[in-house]
This record gives structure tokens, sequence and C-alpha cells, in this order.
């Protein structure tokens, strides 16, 4: 990861956290100062504007944590399942956000039914990753990825609000990904678990 947007994140963090717990007035617009420097930088150097990134973490209060983002890893016939974002036209895993109040088994199973029409039971864990250990291109937020493992058991093939295209992908085969969500050398990583299932989880 870029060193610059390692700093704008931590600077972000310090601020955020100083917001929430600070009690001198001064202190605070200080740290209120140093969160929009943050998000200045984060504008100036990812293709997210500034007014957005000031919504992002309009609701972001307290100590900050990296965000959780769940993907389904669903073989078949050696192929591996994927749909098309309308966010960017290429292509991801099925997946997104954790919500509030339900597990990430739950969440992956409920992202697969939406973004493909496939209802799917989750198996287990194959990777938990590190963004910034991956090359993602840059982004505003740090995030965690887990690669579950699921089990198509209904369903049919139908896009969602998010997606407008559905398929199947040989290893050698991929289509254009979507970088933000899934890279190359992660779909490299959870196709070794179609040539070796009994391979232990892969994390950071």
């Amino acid at each position: 990861m870029e060193k610059w947007l390692e700093w704008s994140k931590r600077i972000q963090s310090i601020a955020q956290a100083g917001i929430a717990f600070s009690k001198d007035v001064y202190d605070i617009e200080r740290f209120e100062e140093l969160r929009k420097i943050s998000l200045e930088i984060m504008a100036e150097h990812t293709e997210v504007e500034m007014e957005k990134l000031t919504e992002l973490f309009a609701n972001e209060t307290g100590y900050q944590t990296p965000k959780v983002d769940v993907r389904a890893v669903i073989f078949q016939d050696n192929k591996i399942l994927m749909v098309r974002e309308n966010y960017d036209q290429h292509w991801a895993l099925p997946g997104g956000f954790c919500d509030i109040g339900i597990s990430p088994s739950e969440n992956v199973v409920k992202e697969v039914k939406e973004e493909s029409g496939y209802e799917v039971v989750s198996k287990r864990i194959l990777a938990l990753l590190d963004s910034y250990k991956h090359p993602h291109p840059p982004q505003a937020y740090h995030y965690y990825k887990i690669f579950i493992l699921c089990e198509i058991i209904g369903g049919k093939a139908d896009i969602g609000v998010e997606t407008n295209d559905i398929g199947f992908f040989a290893k050698d085969e991929l289509p254009p990904l979507s970088q933000n969500r899934n890279t190359e050398t992660q779909m490299d990583l959870l196709f070794q678990f179609l040539e070796d299932p009994l391979k232990e989880t892969i994390f950071d």
C-alpha cells in the first residue's frame, strides 16, 4: 500500500478516536481539523470525491477498526462462480460488507442470493486476508476480507440490483476482475483449494 494512503488512514483513525474521547473543546477542534486534512489527502490520491469521503466517514465514531468484507467461493465443474458488478463492469466473487446483526456465514449466504440468485450453504473459511497486504487499488477504508467456501443447494442464475451478469470461469479463463473486490493473486490462492480441498486456511 502507498505510504501516503497509509498515513492518511492513520491520521483519520487517530482524529476519530480523539474526537470521541477528548474532553477539551480546543483539542476536539484540532482533531476535527486533522480529520479534514486526512480526507483531503484521500480525495487527492483516490478516485473518491471529498464530498463522498466526508459522507462515508460521517457515521464513523469512536475507535476505528477495519471493515469486514465476505466473499463466496463456489466451485462447479472445476470453475468458480463470479458476478459482473454494475459499479465498474468488472467481475467479482459474490459478496460485500458484513451487516450488523448477522454472522459472516449468514452474510455470505444473503449476498450470494441477492447477487446471483443461487441459494447456498456456507461450508468453511478458506482465507482471511488483510487488504493492506494485497495489491488492491487505493481505497478509503482498511478491509479484512473473508473468503468462504459455499455450496449451491437451490435457486437459479438471476442478476441482482448491483450485478448485470453471472458466470462460472476456469482458472485460465477468468474475466476482467474488479480489483477493489478480488485480485489475481487472491483468485490463484482460492483455486488451490480446488486442487487440495484439505488445504489449511490462509490468513493475512
